[in-house]
C-alpha cells in the first residue's frame, strides 16, 4: 500500500515577514557601524603605526570590509 505525503507549504504572515525585515535590517546597520568604525580608526593611525600592524594605508579599506563582512 502506497502512502501519499502532503507536503504543506507554510507561508509567513505579514507580521512575521515585517520582523524577519526588520531583524535584517538591525544586522545590516551593524555590519555598516562595524566598517565604519575600523575605517574611520584605522585611517586615524600614522603610517608607522599601519606599519607596526603589518599593513598599508592602501589596505585600510579592505581590512574594514574583512572586519564587518568577513572574506
Amino acid at each position: 500500500m502506497a502512502q501519499a505525503l502532503n507536503a504543506t507549504t507554510q507561508t509567513l504572515g505579514f507580521a512575521d515577514r515585517f520582523a524577519e525585515f526588520r531583524k535584517n535590517l538591525a544586522d545590516r546597520w551593524a555590519r555598516y557601524r562595524v566598517y565604519q568604525e575600523t575605517l574611520a580608526e584605522l585611517s586615524h593611525l600614522d603610517d608607522r603605526d599601519l606599519l607596526d600592524l603589518g599593513m598599508s594605508r592602501s589596505q585600510i579599506r579592505q581590512v574594514a570590509l574583512e572586519a564587518a563582512y568577513g572574506n
